[in-house]
């Protein structure tokens, strides 16, 4: 198969560029303001949490009412970014518990590390709160189920953070892999290709001041503080993060789900991996492969490179659809390009560059105000991160598991049924909303 340049796209396709443009400008514009505020609280705000309140700052519809971190540093840089933009300064919390009683609060967006992510999210549905999720919504496979059931019970919003889902890119390669345009969509296949520059292991120390380690655990297992598992590498250990797979996997596994057009969780799943160039304490591969089968005869792979500088087709993450007709090749980083026949005839394609991240926000703040579905809703998440538990499981019990998408349980393997669950240290146990 031929390598696909990156800027390539065909001339007589829909001008795909020109609409990528229009949207962005679209993005970057401020909405007028309605006579009421949606009153929002951003918990977690490093790096992507730092992201989501400079987008929800372009709302005028959006009162951006409390900043929420355990780290004191974090807090304050975040709230003098809202003071800049709206002058005023917003609330200061360091227990998110905080906002759930109170009652002037709508919504939270949660850009913790993984292990928060539903300890969050499911009280705050309780308290009558809507939530915008990070990527992965559920940091183990029950947890996903949880988020579902909560949503309905409670009647809440979840926006989950994979933003490619609300990109113009997205939407138009929906519309012709849905006309048939390469086919039935028989398999897809995700990538995720990078370069890791590991830590060495370092010593014990004392929390940083102005953090409160203890709350950072949270539901995790109490250990002495390590920088190496804290800000900026935590992803690598089980107790917080989902290794690779989990972090930045995560989206390229939920475009080959959307592109294969699969709403089950697969029946058969198969992984192998191995540490090519990771060195150190870390908890996951580097080098995984997981195949994902599915009872109506489709499949779905997973390929995750963390040791090298280079991609497939000309990108470090991306997806192909296989079609009977032919096949399209779709990079997050916004392109997509299909090709047709034994000769690999190009047809409709679209380049544009990166998008989704505004306008994922605004679908879950309209969301929010016109309580419809938004595009990443609980089950959506489940499905995708469904992916990354059970290619996980796989992965750490060395062998072919047969699943019952039914049940959301392993047939006939009570070792990899214990996985799809974890304990949490009291009192941060996942509330059951049924």
């Amino acid at each position: 198969m031929k390598q696909v340049p990156r800027r390539a796209f065909l001339k007589d396709a829909l001008t795909g560029s020109a609409a990528l443009a229009a949207a962005a400008t679209s993005a970057r514009k401020v909405h007028a303001a309605p006579n009421d505020q949606i009153n929002v609280a951003s918990v977690g705000v490093g790096g992507m949490g730092t992201a989501h309140v400079e987008r929800l700052l372009t709302r005028q519809d959006v009162r951006v009412a409390a900043i929420c971190d355990i780290d004191q540093a974090h807090r304050e840089r975040a709230e003098q970014m809202v003071k800049r933009a709206r002058n005023y300064t917003p609330r200061s919390v360091e227990d998110f518990r905080r906002l759930l009683d109170d009652p002037s609060i709508d919504a939270l967006v949660i850009a913790t590390p993984h292990h928060w992510h539903c300890p969050i999210a499911i009280p705050a549905m309780q308290a009558g709160k809507d939530v915008y999720v990070e990527k992965p919504a559920s940091h183990v496979f029950r947890e996903g189920r949880l988020l579902i059931d909560a949503a309905k019970k409670y009647n809440r919003i979840v926006q989950h953070g994979t933003q490619m889902r609300s990109s113009e890119v997205t939407k138009k390669a929906d519309e012709l892999l849905k006309g048939g345009v390469i086919g039935a969509v028989k398999m897809s296949k995700a990538w995720n290709c990078q370069h890791h520059n590991h830590r060495q292991p370092i010593s014990n120390a004392q929390a940083p001041a102005g953090v409160n380690y203890d709350m950072w655990l949270g539901p995790a297992a109490k250990l002495d503080f390590n920088q190496n598992r804290f800000h900026g590498n935590w992803a690598w250990y089980r107790d917080y993060g989902n290794g690779d797979i989990g972090n930045d996997g995560i989206h390229d596994l939920d475009l080959a789900r959307w592109g294969l057009g699969v709403t089950t969780h697969p029946n058969r799943i198969t992984a192998h991996g191995s540490r090519i160039d990771l060195t150190g304490e870390r908890e996951y591969p580097d080098n995984m492969m997981v195949s994902y089968h599915y009872d109506e005869g489709k499949v779905l792979t997973y390929e995750d490179r963390g040791w090298t500088p280079y991609g497939n087709y000309g990108f470090d993450s991306g997806n192909a659809f296989y079609g009977t007709e032919g096949y399209m090749i779709f990079s997050r980083r916004g392109y997509f390009q299909v090709y047709l026949g034994k000769k690999d005839e190009k047809g409709p394609g679209m380049s544009g560059g990166p998008g989704g991240h505004p306008e994922h926000m605004y679908d879950f703040i309209d969301c929010v105000r016109s309580r419809k579905q938004p595009v990443a809703h609980a089950e959506v998440a489940h499905l995708s991160c469904g992916l990354t538990h059970l290619g996980e499981i796989a992965y750490r019990v060395r062998r072919v598991l047969e699943f019952d998408p039914q049940r959301e349980k392993f047939i006939g393997d009570a070792e990899a049924d214990k996985m799809l669950t974890k304990e949490y240290r009291e009192p941060w146990s996942v509330p059951d909303p049924v």
